[in-house]
């Protein structure tokens, strides 16, 4: 698992790419259910089957500085990581991509 998220992010510093307003950003408040601008684990357990991201990324894939909480920076590199997903997953030759991509 956590080769899979190093090689998304290199492609991410790669690429460049600027996260997209929309999408994601209004799912960060669906998911913030008490509105304190973090992302609590138990928000995040109660909450992530409703998102229909996939794939999916871990709570502790998310929280990059290991405080328990997923900020909303940390959320735009979640986004930028699964949306780089099947891409890195179309060229790579690794073991560790879905046969669906």
């Amino acid at each position: 698992m956590a080769k899979k998220w190093a090689v998304m992010i290199s492609v991410l510093l790669l690429s460049g790419t600027a996260a997209v307003a929309g999408g994601w950003a209004d799912k960060f408040g669906n998911v913030d259910t008490d509105g304190s601008g973090t992302i609590a684990r138990t928000e995040w357990d109660a909450n992530s089957p409703k998102l229909k991201i996939d794939p999916l990324p871990t709570f502790s894939a998310m929280d990059e500085d290991n405080n328990n909480s997923i900020d909303e920076a940390e959320w735009a590199t979640a986004e930028k990581m699964v949306k780089a997903f099947p891409v890195s997953c179309k060229s790579a030759t690794e073991s560790w991509c879905p046969k669906k991509y």
